[in-house]
């Protein structure tokens, strides 16, 4: 029988899958998560519903990239799931009370009355718990997890340090620039005009976040600090923040503009140099400073047998997003649209 592994690096290619899996998942429920976190503020009960209404057709599409991403690292790296998931169970257990939370908000809201406030207070603390954990889980993974014989070894709390504390609060702020920016493009009139000033305000947050992280990140004497600055690597990535900086300046400009989707695509290209600058610190280790993508792989022929059916499957899940993202566009109201 034919072994992809004979010609094919195939941890690399699983690793790469399911770190594009993450970072779709990450675009597109961030925003939806923003809008979430933002909910509270709109102002009154129709531009709650409008914002509603913007991510309705796509908020449970979006979050077949986690179950992609996770499923995925189950079956072709199923030591880093077992360490991974045994060292964050509680972050992943309130994300994924936070996203039930949000699941629920949005079947009941659309046809609660009297209480409506109610859906409304889950829809936004369920969003902001998922936000929350999704950044602690993030800052506990670039600060390490500690694992032997192939099994984890540290404590259930491990995860709980003031950095990944600080990474939970700047994801929160990354996704409501997310959703905010998402607005500017699914609204109109003032609910439009409350988007941009409050992406104005967030952006200026944004800033702040990325540099208390970045301090944090140093005192904390991180080893990603280490993959950064090392040869070559420190070379590709001298032009990101000369790079990231300049998206800054022209999504602030663009806010004072009538542009309406440029600011969402400069706050992805964000996103996007961040998340470089993560799996480049990180690569090749799947459990950071722990275990490596090829340590941790399944046999070539599990992994071989899986990708046969990633290359059918892939294309009929990108299709499916851009066909629904193509079928609901344009403005939203705030008529039910359940």
């Amino acid at each position: 029988m034919f072994n992809y592994g004979d010609v094919l690096d195939l941890p690399l290619i699983w690793g790469g899958l399911i770190a594009l899996s993450v970072f779709v998942y990450v675009l597109l429920d961030g925003f939806d998560l923003g809008c979430g976190i933002l909910f509270p503020f709109a102002g009154s009960d129709k531009n709650r519903s409008r914002m509603m209404n913007s991510i309705a057709p796509f908020w449970d599409g979006n979050e077949t990239w986690l179950v992609l991403g996770g499923g995925g690292l189950f079956a072709a790296f199923p030591v880093a799931y077992g360490i991974i998931m045994t060292g964050l169970y509680l972050p992943v257990t309130f994300m994924l009370f936070g996203l039930i939370m949000r699941g629920v908000a949005f079947e009941f809201r659309f046809k609660a009355s009297a209480h409506r406030y109610v859906w409304d207070f889950f829809f936004f603390i369920g969003s902001v718990v998922a936000a929350f954990s999704q950044g602690v889980m993030l800052g506990a993974l670039v600060q390490g997890l500690e694992a032997s014989n192939r099994l984890y070894s540290g404590g259930p709390f491990d995860w709980v340090t003031p950095f990944a504390m600080v990474c939970g609060v700047a994801l929160i702020i990354g996704y409501a620039l997310l959703g905010s920016t998402w607005l500017i493009i699914k609204t109109e009139h003032t609910l439009q005009v409350w988007a941009r000033k409050v992406s104005s305000w967030i952006l200026s947050a944004l800033v702040l976040a990325m540099v208390v992280v970045t301090i944090f990140m140093y005192f904390s004497d991180i080893k990603a600090l280490e993959g950064w600055f090392s040869f070559p690597r420190v070379i590709y990535l001298a032009p990101m923040p000369i790079i990231v900086l300049l998206l800054f300046y022209f999504m602030r400009k663009d806010l004072n503009t009538e542009r309406e989707y440029r600011p969402f695509l400069l706050t992805v290209a964000l996103f996007l140099m961040g998340y470089i600058g993560v799996c480049s610190a990180l690569f090749p280790y799947i459990v950071p400073y722990q275990m490596t993508i090829y340590e941790a792989a399944a046999a070539d022929t599990s992994l071989s047998f899986m990708l046969i059916g990633a290359v059918i499957m892939l294309p009929i899940i990108l299709s499916y997003t851009a066909f629904a993202y193509y079928t609901f566009k344009g403005k939203t109201d705030h008529e039910h649209m359940y």
